[in-house]
């Protein structure tokens, strides 16, 4: 669980486990892995258009919802036209 407190006040992306990527600033968490993420969007992948930006603002994620949660190397990220960027979406993981 600690290992999270490295991330607060930076920008992660967060993949859930129904396949959306969401990218915001970590405000907090607790002992669940709940976060709370200020400033958010959702990136919306396509296989014929490019990466849609939906803002979210403020956003809480359940930890039971959270698949991967990574620092967001944002110069890197900056230099992507996201716009040229064509996939297809993560697809949701099943649960048993």
């Amino acid at each position: 669980m600690t290992d999270l407190q490295k991330y607060v006040d930076l920008t992660v992306e967060i993949i859930t486990s129904d396949g959306r990527v969401i990218v915001g600033t970590l405000k907090g968490f607790d002992q669940t892995t709940n976060v709370i993420l200020a400033g958010c969007h959702e990136r919306i992948f396509s296989e014929n258009e490019g990466v849609e930006r939906v803002a979210l603002g403020l956003y809480i994620i359940r930890g039971d919802n959270i698949c991967l949660i990574g620092e967001l190397d944002q110069e890197r990220d900056a230099s992507i036209d996201l716009s040229e960027i064509r996939a297809a979406p993560i697809t949701d993981i099943s649960r048993r």
